[in-house]
């Protein structure tokens, strides 16, 4: 009789975690990579039309300057040498050509508010947008929604063009903001959290609003909902859940 296999002990399995690095070139490198193919990641999955989406990604080094896709670009092809550094007043630091101004403004009103947030996403997709003409949060009736409950705010006004630092205000510590009439906001510890997150809450939005058009949604209850958060709503959470979808973008770029 053969013998049962033996479990390989858990510290012996691989299990990728957020690198580190050695210096702030390597950092920069890193984040300017990763932003590159989440753009190309959100286009795959339609949400990279128009101009005035944007991903941003803070200099590990450099105060107050960021790393952002170029005005105009579609998002399908952005490499990391077409990224623009930034200053936080809209000025090009690097790069030759024009960075979407109004936009930016937001992204650098709320960087400056969350000296944590290494990236924020903000770009177009259409349940995100849906829920927000509605001007509702999103409800925590699946286990993925749970990520977002009590994490996430509404900024339930639309003037246009808002006041930057009315939105970074209105974000306050939360992973996502929903802006009424506009869409989505999201921000992370790393640009895979913080693109994570937009995914997520764009497909949390889609079931909320698929499931209201078929009836009546069931809440998961308040302690559930907390303890489903803390499970899976740490940017810890997010980057491990967003490896398998960059890497899909990753082998074919």
């Amino acid at each position: 009789m053969q013998d049962q296999p033996v479990p390989v002990p858990l510290e012996r399995l691989a299990y990728e975690m957020p690198p580190r690095f050695a210096t702030a070139d390597e950092e920069r490198a890193h984040r300017k990579e990763r932003l590159a193919e989440a753009l190309r990641l959100l286009a795959r999955l339609g949400h990279g039309g128009g101009v005035g989406g944007q991903i941003t990604a803070r200099d590990p080094e450099f105060d107050d300057c960021y790393w952002v896709n170029p005005f105009g670009r579609a998002f399908a092809g952005i490499t990391a040498d077409d990224l623009l550094l930034v200053d936080g007043d809209g000025r090009v630091l690097v790069g030759g050509r024009r960075v979407n101004e109004l936009a930016f403004a937001v992204h650098a009103a709320v960087h400056r508010a969350r000296p944590g947030a290494a990236a924020v996403v903000r770009v177009r997709a259409p349940y995100g947008r849906a829920l927000a003409a509605l001007g509702e949060l999103l409800a925590p009736i699946t286990e993925e929604a749970c990520a977002f409950y009590e994490d996430h705010a509404l900024l339930d006004e639309f003037t246009g063009v808002t006041e930057p630092g009315r939105i970074a205000q209105a974000l306050g510590p939360y992973k996502a903001l929903i802006l009424r009439n506009r869409g989505l906001l999201t921000v992370g510890d790393s640009v895979d959290a913080a693109a994570w997150w937009f995914i997520e809450a764009e497909r949390a939005a889609q079931v909320q609003l698929t499931a209201r058009a078929a009836g009546k949604p069931v809440p998961v209850d308040h302690r559930a909902a907390v303890a489903t958060r803390e499970r899976f709503g740490s940017d810890l959470a997010a980057w491990v859940s967003y490896q398998p979808l960059r890497e899909e973008v990753a082998s074919t770029s």
